[in-house]
Protein backbone atom coordinates (compact mmCIF):
# COMPACT_ATOMS: atom_id res chain seq x y z
CA UNK A 1 0.00 0.00 0.00
CA UNK A 2 2.98 2.50 0.65
CA UNK A 3 4.37 1.73 -2.50
CA UNK A 4 0.88 2.51 -4.24
CA UNK A 5 0.57 5.83 -2.34
CA UNK A 6 3.75 6.42 -3.50
CA UNK A 7 3.49 5.75 -6.97
CA UNK A 8 0.17 7.92 -7.11
CA UNK A 9 2.09 10.77 -5.12
CA UNK A 10 4.64 10.77 -8.06
CA UNK A 11 2.04 10.38 -11.08
CA UNK A 12 -0.65 12.89 -9.94
CA UNK A 13 1.87 16.06 -10.31
CA UNK A 14 2.65 15.04 -13.82
CA UNK A 15 -0.94 14.19 -14.67
CA UNK A 16 -2.07 17.87 -13.55
CA UNK A 17 0.54 19.15 -15.40
CA UNK A 18 -0.08 17.06 -18.73
CA UNK A 19 -3.65 18.80 -18.60
CA UNK A 20 -4.88 19.48 -22.29
CA UNK A 21 -5.70 22.98 -22.62
CA UNK A 22 -8.55 24.58 -23.91
CA UNK A 23 -8.54 28.21 -25.27
CA UNK A 24 -12.18 29.66 -26.95
CA UNK A 25 -11.58 32.69 -29.30
CA UNK A 26 -14.76 34.47 -30.44
CA UNK A 27 -13.80 36.44 -33.03
CA UNK A 28 -15.32 39.26 -36.05
CA UNK A 29 -14.71 37.38 -39.10
CA UNK A 30 -12.41 39.56 -40.24
CA UNK A 31 -9.67 38.38 -38.03
CA UNK A 32 -11.49 34.49 -37.54
CA UNK A 33 -11.79 33.66 -41.20
CA UNK A 34 -8.21 33.10 -42.18
CA UNK A 35 -5.93 35.71 -39.59
CA UNK A 36 -6.06 33.87 -36.72
CA UNK A 37 -6.10 29.98 -37.67
CA UNK A 38 -2.66 31.35 -39.40
CA UNK A 39 -1.61 33.00 -36.20
CA UNK A 40 -2.72 29.56 -34.03
CA UNK A 41 -0.58 27.20 -36.38
CA UNK A 42 2.29 29.58 -36.09
CA UNK A 43 2.55 30.07 -32.55
CA UNK A 44 1.86 26.16 -31.73
CA UNK A 45 4.59 25.31 -34.63
CA UNK A 46 6.38 27.84 -32.67
CA UNK A 47 6.10 25.51 -29.28
CA UNK A 48 7.50 22.61 -31.41
CA UNK A 49 3.88 21.23 -31.53
CA UNK A 50 3.96 17.82 -34.20
CA UNK A 51 0.99 17.48 -35.62
CA UNK A 52 -0.80 20.23 -35.97
CA UNK A 53 -4.31 19.66 -37.06
CA UNK A 54 -6.98 22.15 -38.61
CA UNK A 55 -10.78 21.31 -38.51
CA UNK A 56 -13.95 22.63 -39.37
CA UNK A 57 -16.45 23.33 -36.48
CA UNK A 58 -20.04 22.94 -36.13
CA UNK A 59 -21.05 26.00 -38.29
CA UNK A 60 -19.58 28.12 -40.86
CA UNK A 61 -16.47 30.58 -40.12
CA UNK A 62 -15.91 28.10 -36.89
CA UNK A 63 -12.79 26.69 -37.08
CA UNK A 64 -10.79 24.19 -34.41
CA UNK A 65 -7.14 23.61 -33.87
CA UNK A 66 -5.73 20.80 -32.36
CA UNK A 67 -1.88 19.59 -31.09
CA UNK A 68 0.03 18.02 -29.07
CA UNK A 69 2.85 20.39 -27.53
CA UNK A 70 6.12 18.88 -27.00
CA UNK A 71 5.63 18.79 -23.19
CA UNK A 72 2.49 16.49 -24.30
CA UNK A 73 0.44 19.11 -23.03
CA UNK A 74 -2.75 18.98 -25.32
CA UNK A 75 -4.45 21.76 -26.91
CA UNK A 76 -7.11 22.67 -28.46
CA UNK A 77 -8.55 25.85 -29.77
CA UNK A 78 -11.71 26.47 -30.94
CA UNK A 79 -12.34 29.94 -33.28
CA UNK A 80 -15.95 31.31 -33.91
CA UNK A 81 -15.84 33.93 -36.65
CA UNK A 82 -18.84 35.79 -36.39
CA UNK A 83 -18.84 39.19 -35.87
CA UNK A 84 -17.32 41.47 -32.80
CA UNK A 85 -20.37 42.12 -31.18
CA UNK A 86 -20.86 37.98 -31.19
CA UNK A 87 -17.51 37.92 -29.35
CA UNK A 88 -18.45 40.69 -26.31
CA UNK A 89 -21.41 38.74 -25.68
CA UNK A 90 -20.11 35.31 -25.83
CA UNK A 91 -17.87 36.72 -23.17
CA UNK A 92 -20.18 37.50 -20.70
CA UNK A 93 -21.82 34.51 -21.47
CA UNK A 94 -19.02 32.85 -19.84
CA UNK A 95 -18.21 31.38 -23.96
CA UNK A 96 -15.63 32.71 -24.61
CA UNK A 97 -11.66 33.31 -23.35
CA UNK A 98 -10.10 35.95 -25.62
CA UNK A 99 -12.39 37.91 -27.98
CA UNK A 100 -10.85 39.48 -31.14
CA UNK A 101 -12.67 42.39 -32.49
CA UNK A 102 -12.07 44.75 -35.56
CA UNK A 103 -13.19 47.78 -33.33
CA UNK A 104 -12.51 48.88 -30.38
CA UNK A 105 -14.97 47.92 -26.95
CA UNK A 106 -17.93 49.91 -26.80
CA UNK A 107 -18.73 51.92 -23.42
CA UNK A 108 -21.86 49.96 -22.84
CA UNK A 109 -19.71 46.81 -23.01
CA UNK A 110 -17.21 47.60 -20.91
CA UNK A 111 -19.61 48.34 -18.34
CA UNK A 112 -20.91 45.54 -18.48
CA UNK A 113 -18.11 43.08 -18.92
CA UNK A 114 -16.49 44.85 -15.56
CA UNK A 115 -16.55 41.59 -13.93
CA UNK A 116 -13.63 40.91 -15.91
CA UNK A 117 -11.14 43.43 -15.17
CA UNK A 118 -10.78 46.94 -17.05
CA UNK A 119 -11.05 45.83 -20.90
CA UNK A 120 -9.41 49.22 -22.22
CA UNK A 121 -6.41 49.03 -19.85
CA UNK A 122 -3.01 48.07 -21.50
CA UNK A 123 -2.99 44.60 -19.93
CA UNK A 124 -6.50 43.49 -21.43
CA UNK A 125 -6.54 45.74 -24.68
CA UNK A 126 -3.89 44.49 -27.55
CA UNK A 127 -3.90 45.81 -30.86
CA UNK A 128 -2.07 42.82 -33.07
CA UNK A 129 -2.57 45.00 -35.66
CA UNK A 130 -4.48 47.49 -38.84
CA UNK A 131 -6.69 47.47 -41.50
CA UNK A 132 -8.38 49.66 -43.29
CA UNK A 133 -12.17 49.72 -44.48
CA UNK A 134 -12.06 50.39 -48.46
CA UNK A 135 -14.49 51.87 -50.21
CA UNK A 136 -15.13 49.45 -53.14
CA UNK A 137 -16.92 49.50 -56.63
CA UNK A 138 -16.42 47.78 -60.23
CA UNK A 139 -12.97 47.90 -61.69
CA UNK A 140 -15.15 49.82 -64.99
CA UNK A 141 -16.47 52.14 -62.46
CA UNK A 142 -14.41 55.61 -63.67
CA UNK A 143 -14.81 56.82 -60.28
CA UNK A 144 -11.49 57.30 -58.11
CA UNK A 145 -12.28 58.99 -54.81
CA UNK A 146 -14.80 60.02 -52.82
CA UNK A 147 -15.46 62.15 -49.67
CA UNK A 148 -16.52 60.69 -46.36
CA UNK A 149 -19.79 63.11 -46.79
CA UNK A 150 -20.56 61.24 -50.11
CA UNK A 151 -20.01 58.15 -49.34
CA UNK A 152 -22.76 59.08 -46.39
CA UNK A 153 -24.79 59.98 -48.35
CA UNK A 154 -24.59 56.79 -51.20
CA UNK A 155 -25.28 54.30 -48.68
CA UNK A 156 -28.11 56.28 -46.97
CA UNK A 157 -29.86 56.30 -49.82
CA UNK A 158 -30.03 59.72 -49.99
CA UNK A 159 -27.73 59.85 -53.53
CA UNK A 160 -29.37 57.01 -55.68
CA UNK A 161 -27.25 56.89 -59.10
CA UNK A 162 -24.30 57.27 -60.47
CA UNK A 163 -24.57 60.86 -62.28
CA UNK A 164 -24.96 62.61 -59.17
CA UNK A 165 -21.43 61.59 -58.60
CA UNK A 166 -20.48 62.58 -61.67
CA UNK A 167 -20.13 59.06 -63.48
CA UNK A 168 -22.58 57.14 -65.70
CA UNK A 169 -23.76 54.31 -64.74
CA UNK A 170 -27.87 54.26 -63.48
CA UNK A 171 -28.81 53.37 -60.42
CA UNK A 172 -26.23 52.51 -57.49
CA UNK A 173 -26.24 48.95 -55.82
CA UNK A 174 -25.38 48.92 -52.31
CA UNK A 175 -23.43 46.11 -50.83
CA UNK A 176 -22.49 45.69 -47.28
CA UNK A 177 -21.08 43.65 -44.19
CA UNK A 178 -23.77 42.47 -41.90
CA UNK A 179 -25.09 43.61 -38.45
CA UNK A 180 -22.62 42.00 -36.05
CA UNK A 181 -19.52 42.30 -38.04
CA UNK A 182 -16.63 45.03 -36.60
CA UNK A 183 -16.41 46.69 -40.09
CA UNK A 184 -20.04 47.76 -40.37
CA UNK A 185 -19.40 49.40 -36.87
CA UNK A 186 -16.34 51.03 -38.03
CA UNK A 187 -18.23 52.18 -41.16
CA UNK A 188 -21.40 53.06 -38.93
CA UNK A 189 -19.22 54.91 -36.27
CA UNK A 190 -17.11 56.72 -39.38
CA UNK A 191 -19.04 57.61 -42.01
CA UNK A 192 -22.87 57.34 -41.03
CA UNK A 193 -23.03 58.66 -37.44
CA UNK A 194 -21.15 61.85 -38.29
CA UNK A 195 -23.86 62.25 -41.04
CA UNK A 196 -26.60 60.82 -38.62
CA UNK A 197 -27.69 58.76 -41.07
CA UNK A 198 -28.47 55.24 -41.12
CA UNK A 199 -27.78 52.54 -44.00
CA UNK A 200 -30.51 51.89 -46.26
CA UNK A 201 -32.52 48.91 -45.97
CA UNK A 202 -31.85 47.83 -49.43
CA UNK A 203 -28.64 47.34 -49.27
CA UNK A 204 -27.31 43.98 -49.43
CA UNK A 205 -25.55 42.68 -46.40
CA UNK A 206 -22.74 40.00 -45.82
CA UNK A 207 -21.28 38.20 -42.89
CA UNK A 208 -17.79 37.34 -45.42
CA UNK A 209 -15.93 40.33 -46.74
CA UNK A 210 -14.85 37.69 -49.44
CA UNK A 211 -18.18 37.64 -50.73
CA UNK A 212 -18.84 40.76 -50.50
CA UNK A 213 -16.17 41.66 -52.70
CA UNK A 214 -16.89 39.23 -55.38
CA UNK A 215 -20.69 40.32 -55.82
CA UNK A 216 -19.03 44.08 -56.25
CA UNK A 217 -16.63 42.47 -58.47
CA UNK A 218 -19.33 40.95 -60.64
CA UNK A 219 -21.82 43.88 -60.57
CA UNK A 220 -20.78 47.47 -62.77
CA UNK A 221 -22.92 49.15 -60.85
CA UNK A 222 -22.03 47.98 -57.20
CA UNK A 223 -20.44 50.00 -54.41
CA UNK A 224 -19.67 48.65 -51.02
CA UNK A 225 -16.75 48.24 -47.96
CA UNK A 226 -15.19 45.72 -46.62
CA UNK A 227 -11.61 45.28 -44.85
CA UNK A 228 -8.03 45.59 -46.89
CA UNK A 229 -7.69 41.34 -47.27
CA UNK A 230 -10.40 40.89 -48.75
CA UNK A 231 -10.83 43.49 -51.65
CA UNK A 232 -9.12 40.80 -54.35
CA UNK A 233 -11.07 41.47 -57.71
CA UNK A 234 -12.30 45.32 -57.55
CA UNK A 235 -11.76 48.93 -57.85
CA UNK A 236 -10.47 50.82 -54.40
CA UNK A 237 -11.32 54.53 -54.26
CA UNK A 238 -9.48 57.21 -52.07
CA UNK A 239 -11.16 58.57 -49.47
CA UNK A 240 -11.09 61.83 -48.23
CA UNK A 241 -11.72 63.67 -44.87
CA UNK A 242 -13.38 67.52 -44.01
CA UNK A 243 -10.31 68.99 -46.38
CA UNK A 244 -7.61 67.04 -46.31
CA UNK A 245 -6.51 65.12 -49.04
CA UNK A 246 -8.70 61.59 -50.18
CA UNK A 247 -6.12 59.20 -49.96
CA UNK A 248 -5.96 55.20 -50.70
CA UNK A 249 -5.38 52.96 -48.13
CA UNK A 250 -2.06 52.25 -48.70
CA UNK A 251 -0.27 50.00 -46.47
CA UNK A 252 1.83 53.04 -44.87
CA UNK A 253 -0.73 55.10 -44.33
CA UNK A 254 -2.86 52.40 -42.55
CA UNK A 255 -0.08 52.26 -40.41
CA UNK A 256 0.11 55.70 -39.34
CA UNK A 257 -3.34 56.04 -39.21
CA UNK A 258 -3.70 59.00 -41.78
CA UNK A 259 -5.84 57.00 -44.03
CA UNK A 260 -9.29 57.94 -43.09
CA UNK A 261 -10.75 54.89 -42.29
CA UNK A 262 -7.88 52.90 -40.82
CA UNK A 263 -8.75 50.88 -37.46
CA UNK A 264 -7.25 48.97 -35.24
CA UNK A 265 -7.59 45.24 -34.62
CA UNK A 266 -7.72 43.82 -31.02
CA UNK A 267 -7.85 41.19 -28.74
CA UNK A 268 -9.43 41.29 -25.67
CA UNK A 269 -7.86 39.34 -22.92
CA UNK A 270 -10.23 39.14 -19.42
CA UNK A 271 -8.98 38.68 -15.97
CA UNK A 272 -8.08 36.20 -14.97
CA UNK A 273 -6.10 35.37 -18.33
CA UNK A 274 -5.12 31.80 -19.27
CA UNK A 275 -2.05 31.24 -19.70
CA UNK A 276 -3.04 29.89 -23.21
CA UNK A 277 -4.57 33.37 -24.25
CA UNK A 278 -1.15 34.89 -22.95
CA UNK A 279 1.26 32.79 -24.63
CA UNK A 280 -0.88 33.52 -28.20
CA UNK A 281 -0.72 37.20 -27.47
CA UNK A 282 2.91 37.12 -27.02
CA UNK A 283 3.78 35.76 -29.86
CA UNK A 284 1.04 37.88 -31.94
CA UNK A 285 3.65 41.15 -31.06
CA UNK A 286 6.58 39.24 -31.82
CA UNK A 287 7.97 39.84 -35.15
CA UNK A 288 7.18 36.47 -36.53
CA UNK A 289 3.82 37.03 -35.45
CA UNK A 290 3.37 40.09 -37.11
CA UNK A 291 4.73 38.73 -40.64
CA UNK A 292 2.47 36.54 -40.50
CA UNK A 293 -0.44 39.42 -39.44
CA UNK A 294 1.09 41.57 -43.08
CA UNK A 295 1.46 37.91 -44.83
CA UNK A 296 -2.46 37.18 -44.19
CA UNK A 297 -3.05 40.99 -46.16
CA UNK A 298 -3.14 43.09 -43.04
CA UNK A 299 -1.19 45.64 -41.83
CA UNK A 300 1.48 44.88 -39.19
CA UNK A 301 3.08 47.05 -36.28
CA UNK A 302 6.74 46.36 -37.55
CA UNK A 303 8.22 49.67 -37.44
CA UNK A 304 9.13 50.88 -41.19
CA UNK A 305 10.64 54.32 -43.13
CA UNK A 306 8.01 56.07 -44.94
CA UNK A 307 8.67 57.96 -48.45
CA UNK A 308 7.09 61.34 -47.93
CA UNK A 309 6.68 63.62 -51.16
CA UNK A 310 6.99 67.79 -50.26
CA UNK A 311 4.02 69.83 -51.21
CA UNK A 312 3.76 73.62 -51.03
CA UNK A 313 1.94 74.43 -48.07
CA UNK A 314 4.45 72.46 -46.01
CA UNK A 315 5.87 74.19 -42.94
CA UNK A 316 9.70 75.12 -43.25
CA UNK A 317 10.59 72.64 -40.36
CA UNK A 318 8.81 70.02 -41.87
CA UNK A 319 10.45 70.90 -45.24
CA UNK A 320 13.74 70.43 -43.86
CA UNK A 321 13.12 67.11 -42.07
CA UNK A 322 11.21 65.78 -45.25
CA UNK A 323 14.66 66.47 -46.78
CA UNK A 324 17.25 65.37 -44.72
CA UNK A 325 15.34 62.89 -42.54
CA UNK A 326 13.01 59.74 -42.68
CA UNK A 327 9.61 59.36 -41.19
CA UNK A 328 8.62 56.20 -39.78
CA UNK A 329 5.50 54.38 -39.80
CA UNK A 330 3.99 54.81 -36.38
CA UNK A 331 1.98 57.83 -35.17
CA UNK A 332 1.53 58.26 -31.38
CA UNK A 333 -1.80 58.68 -30.23
CA UNK A 334 -3.63 59.40 -27.10
CA UNK A 335 -6.00 58.76 -24.69
CA UNK A 336 -9.43 61.06 -25.11
CA UNK A 337 -9.18 64.76 -23.17
CA UNK A 338 -5.28 64.00 -22.43
CA UNK A 339 -1.64 63.39 -23.48
CA UNK A 340 -1.45 60.02 -21.92
CA UNK A 341 -0.51 57.61 -24.73
CA UNK A 342 -3.05 55.23 -25.74
CA UNK A 343 -2.59 51.42 -25.44
CA UNK A 344 -1.15 50.99 -28.73
CA UNK A 345 0.89 53.94 -28.08
CA UNK A 346 2.34 52.15 -25.07
CA UNK A 347 3.23 48.97 -27.14
CA UNK A 348 4.99 51.29 -30.27
CA UNK A 349 6.96 53.16 -27.69
CA UNK A 350 8.97 49.85 -27.47
CA UNK A 351 8.88 49.39 -31.19
CA UNK A 352 10.43 52.37 -31.55
CA UNK A 353 12.95 51.77 -28.72
CA UNK A 354 13.72 48.29 -30.60
CA UNK A 355 13.98 49.81 -34.30
CA UNK A 356 16.24 52.64 -32.95
CA UNK A 357 18.57 50.67 -30.82
CA UNK A 358 19.14 48.20 -33.65
CA UNK A 359 20.30 50.95 -36.04
CA UNK A 360 22.52 52.44 -33.65
CA UNK A 361 20.46 55.62 -33.39
CA UNK A 362 20.14 55.56 -29.73
CA UNK A 363 21.66 59.06 -29.28
CA UNK A 364 20.07 62.43 -30.79
CA UNK A 365 19.06 61.11 -34.23
CA UNK A 366 15.40 61.32 -33.73
CA UNK A 367 13.11 63.97 -33.88
CA UNK A 368 9.41 64.05 -32.51
CA UNK A 369 6.99 66.15 -34.15
CA UNK A 370 3.33 66.62 -32.71
CA UNK A 371 0.20 67.73 -33.99
CA UNK A 372 -3.26 69.14 -32.63
CA UNK A 373 -6.44 70.76 -33.55
CA UNK A 374 -7.73 74.04 -33.48
CA UNK A 375 -7.66 75.97 -30.25
CA UNK A 376 -9.49 79.39 -29.61
CA UNK A 377 -6.46 80.81 -27.58
CA UNK A 378 -3.55 81.85 -29.59
CA UNK A 379 -0.63 79.50 -29.57
CA UNK A 380 -2.66 76.79 -27.28
CA UNK A 381 -2.73 74.07 -30.43
CA UNK A 382 1.34 74.61 -30.61
CA UNK A 383 1.60 74.39 -26.62
CA UNK A 384 -0.58 71.37 -26.76
CA UNK A 385 1.04 69.18 -29.48
CA UNK A 386 4.28 70.17 -28.24
CA UNK A 387 3.26 68.38 -24.67
CA UNK A 388 2.22 65.44 -26.24
CA UNK A 389 5.32 65.15 -28.16
CA UNK A 390 7.16 65.70 -24.74
CA UNK A 391 5.28 62.59 -23.34
CA UNK A 392 6.61 60.52 -25.88
CA UNK A 393 10.48 62.29 -25.71
CA UNK A 394 9.92 60.50 -21.77
CA UNK A 395 8.55 57.53 -22.63
CA UNK A 396 11.87 56.58 -24.98
CA UNK A 397 13.77 58.27 -22.78
CA UNK A 398 13.22 55.61 -19.90
CA UNK A 399 13.86 53.28 -23.24
CA UNK A 400 17.33 55.07 -23.37
CA UNK A 401 16.45 56.95 -26.27
CA UNK A 402 17.94 60.87 -26.39
CA UNK A 403 15.54 62.96 -28.39
CA UNK A 404 17.52 65.24 -30.59
CA UNK A 405 14.29 67.92 -31.27
CA UNK A 406 10.78 67.94 -30.07
CA UNK A 407 8.62 70.27 -32.37
CA UNK A 408 5.00 71.09 -32.14
CA UNK A 409 3.14 72.19 -34.85
CA UNK A 410 -0.15 72.64 -33.75
CA UNK A 411 -3.44 72.51 -36.07
CA UNK A 412 -1.27 72.14 -39.08
CA UNK A 413 -1.00 69.55 -41.67
CA UNK A 414 -4.72 67.69 -40.56
CA UNK A 415 -5.14 64.17 -41.27
CA UNK A 416 -9.20 64.92 -40.80
CA UNK A 417 -11.72 67.90 -40.34
CA UNK A 418 -12.04 68.93 -36.68
CA UNK A 419 -15.56 70.02 -37.35
CA UNK A 420 -16.28 66.42 -35.07
CA UNK A 421 -14.34 64.90 -31.98
CA UNK A 422 -13.18 61.87 -34.03
CA UNK A 423 -11.87 63.91 -36.45
CA UNK A 424 -9.62 65.87 -33.63
CA UNK A 425 -8.19 63.00 -32.21
CA UNK A 426 -6.88 61.35 -35.31
CA UNK A 427 -5.28 64.71 -35.92
CA UNK A 428 -3.70 64.73 -32.13
CA UNK A 429 -0.45 62.89 -33.03
CA UNK A 430 2.60 62.55 -32.58
CA UNK A 431 5.44 61.68 -35.88
CA UNK A 432 8.69 60.09 -35.38
CA UNK A 433 11.69 61.29 -37.69
CA UNK A 434 15.25 60.02 -37.86
CA UNK A 435 18.28 61.30 -39.06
Amino acid sequence: MARLLALLLTVLPVMAWAEPMHLRIQSSNTLGSALLPALVQAQLRAEHAPQVQVHPGRSDNETVITATRADGVGVRIDIAAHGSSTGFLALAQGEADLVAASRPISDSEARQLQAFGDLRSPAAEHVIGLDGVAILVNPANPLHELSLDQIAQVFSGRVQRWEQLGVAGGDIHLYARDERSGTFETFKARVLAPGQVNLVPTARRFEAGDRLAAHVAADRQAIGFTGLSTTRGTKVLAVADGNAAALLPERALVASEDYPLSRRLFLYRPTPPSLQATALIDFIQSPAGQAIVAEQGFVSQQVMVQQVVPVADMPARYRDLVKHAQRLSVNFRFQPGNAALDSKAIQDVQRIIDYLTQAGKQQRKAVLVGFGDPKDTPGRAALLSRLRAEAVRQALARGGIEVLEVVGLGDQMPVAGNELEQGRLRNRRVEVWVY
